[in-house]
């Protein structure tokens, strides 16, 4: 696991850095793990991505959290999807 120092000292001369959020359910199943529990570790990595980039004075973060494809999903995978974003922007 990537600590926030370790990222921060990836992304400091940087002025832009993008990210495509993909692979939390791949990466789930490969550890034994539920498509929701990836989710969540996705998140944990997000927030701590989002406090180095903080700490870094970083200009621009993008993250790209949602595809078109992600809409053909099951529901019930698209809604904890969803309600997990609101979840974290509530909470940040």
């Amino acid at each position: 696991m990537t600590s926030p120092h370790e990222i921060s000292e990836m992304i400091e001369p940087l002025p832009h850095v993008a990210i495509i959020m993909d692979g939390n359910g791949r990466w789930a199943k490969s550890q034994g793990l539920s498509r929701p529990e990836g989710h969540l570790a996705g998140v944990d990595a997000i927030k701590r991505i989002v406090k180095a980039a903080v700490t870094r004075n970083l200009p621009i973060l993008t993250l790209f959290a949602f595809s078109s494809e992600n809409r053909l999903r099951p529901k019930t995978e698209v809604n904890f999807l969803f309600n997990l974003m609101h979840r974290y922007f509530d909470e940040n």
